[in-house]
């Protein structure tokens, strides 16, 4: 036998639900067989559960709320195999849709997929399978993979133990260092002072008074009613004499500069010089407190031109040149109110002739820039003047 597909129909057979290929074929060949199936039902006698085409056999089964089981098939396939197929997927489907109806079909069609998937081969053949192992395949339940889940859940039961082994562990180490650093503090406290894991010892700056423990200090004996009493002595003042703050070896200390000081002014007496103003003009400058610079002149022309020029080489190690790239900028300062409306002429053919290539000569947004493309001659756009005192970039 070969079965060409499996289905399952709603509607008395109008609605395909799920349908399962076992051989190639197109989309549009299975559309149509399922689309001629309630026709031929509607026309033969429904003692019948097989209908025949010229190319195909029906075999089907009536289910429950109007569902149709459907199997295509051969004309050449043994037809007694094809209804013993038929009456195991009937078995199969309310098995693993849990229901005989529209919408539980629709939720488990790929569990029904599966399940005919066991029953057939994909050529088209049955199986020898019963439903119980259908029912053990679907449930995929292993054995091998039960022992990896239990190996693994017993290696992380391990490593949790030994995760909190050995955090007890690392706890019970702290414990005992800081137990032997309180220890080793109380040893070394000053005698008749009881240090403790609460603290305890003489407070710095205060000593114990020994008067007051008397013989209340011994074994162990009346150390219950006896309470030791701490007292800050009392500072008496010492006289440390005047204090003398070391100085080291300087250059032009105060006796070189009393004897500089008292030849420059015999020397400026015997000239008839005033030494104070010299002396004091000097200390002034030494301080930072003589006058200011002089500003600089203001320009007296009406135009200030500056051409600035700068360089970016890249250099090898050889000291040979890569790259040079040249930036250019020149800019104009209006210093009086006729320096305001300036026209500079340019002869474009030195410029053109010395900068053949890969040069760029762009003007201010505010230039004229048609004049100086046809004419070479540079101007303000709409005859508009300079701002007095403020550089432009043209």
């Amino acid at each position: 036998m070969v079965v060409l597909s499996a289905s399952i129909l709603s509607q008395n057979g109008t609605k395909p639900i799920v349908s399962r290929q076992f051989i190639e074929m197109p989309r549009m060949r299975v559309e149509g067989l399922l689309a001629a199936f309630p026709k031929l039902i509607s026309s033969i006698n429904r003692q019948h559960t097989f209908v025949e085409t010229d190319t195909v056999r029906y075999v089907y089964q009536p289910l429950e709320n109007g569902l149709y089981l459907l199997l295509i098939t051969t004309k050449s396939s043994n037809i007694v195999e094809d209804l013993g197929t038929l009456r195991l997927l009937a078995k199969v489907v309310p098995d693993v849709a849990t229901g005989l109806n529209e919408k539980s079909v629709s939720e488990s069609m790929f569990e029904l997929i599966f399940a005919f998937d066991e029953v057939l081969t994909p050529g088209g053949y049955k199986e020898d399978i019963a439903l119980s192992d259908i029912r053990t395949n679907l449930a995929m339940d292993s054995h091998e993979e039960k022992i990896a889940i239990m190996m693994e859940n017993k290696k992380k039961e391990e490593a949790r133990k030994a995760m909190e082994d050995r955090a007890k562990m690392i706890k019970e180490r702290q414990m005992e260092a800081l137990k032997n650093n309180i220890m080793g503090q109380g040893n070394t406290t000053a005698p008749g002072g009881m240090a403790g894991i609460g603290g305890g010892g003489i407070t710095p700056g205060y000593e114990y008074n020994s008067s007051a423990a008397g013989i209340a200090g011994g074994m162990g004996g009346g150390m219950s009613s006896f309470t030791p009493s701490y007292e800050k002595p009392k500072s008496t003042p010492v006289d440390e004499g005047p204090r003398v703050i070391p100085k080291g070896l300087s250059l032009g200390g105060v006796g070189g500069t009393t004897k500089k000081n008292s030849l420059l002014s015999a020397m400026a007496k015997e000239e008839n010089l005033n030494l104070f103003s010299a002396t004091s003009s000097k200390q002034a400058d030494m301080l930072g407190l003589s006058a200011a610079a002089p500003a600089p002149a203001a320009p007296t022309t009406p135009l200030t031109i500056i051409l600035e020029e700068r360089y970016t080489v890249t250099m090898n190690r050889e000291g040979g040149i890569d790259q040079c790239d040249l930036k250019g900028k020149l800019t104009l300062t209006a210093n009086t109110e006729v320096g305001t409306m300036p026209t500079i002429a340019v002869n474009k053919a030195i410029i053109a002739a010395k900068c053949a290539s890969n040069w760029n000569f762009a003007t201010h947004p505010k230039v004229d820039k048609m004049g100086y493309e046809r004419n070479g001659i540079i101007t303000l756009k709409g005859g508009k003047p300079l701002k007095l005192s403020s550089p432009v970039g043209v």
